[in-house]
């Protein structure tokens, strides 16, 4: 059995505005309501992540991730309406791209040969 892998990555100058890495921080941060949580969640650093997120709001016309004022109940982080927007639009042109090789890659499978199991290595 093969696997597809597509890495769609949309550069805005010498920056990659989205990517398959920054649309799953997004999605982390929609999930934790901040980057630090977001961060953790991921394996990543605080500060890794809060570069990360400068790009892409640098990046498009809007920013795609607000900071919410802190207080007696702390700050948090959320997508913005632009944000949530773009990490929609960027998954569905994933899926569509793969669905667009996926006959392709078929035809491209039936050639390959058996992968090696662990007593051929």
């Amino acid at each position: 059995m093969y696997r597809l892998d597509l890495k769609i990555r949309l550069h805005n100058g010498s920056d990659i505005a989205i990517g398959p890495g920054k649309a799953e921080l997004l999605a982390a941060i929609a999930q934790h309501g901040s980057i630090s949580a977001a961060a953790r969640a991921m394996g990543m650093s605080y500060r890794r992540a809060w570069l990360l997120v400068e790009t892409m709001n640098r990046s498009f016309k809007q920013p795609l991730v607000s900071t919410l004022a802190g207080g007696k109940q702390g700050g948090g982080t959320q997508l913005t309406a632009t944000g949530e927007l773009i990490l929609q639009r960027y998954r569905a042109l994933c899926a569509a791209a793969l669905a667009a090789v996926q006959s392709g890659c078929d035809e491209l499978a039936e050639l390959l040969a058996e992968p090696p199991t662990n007593s051929d290595l």
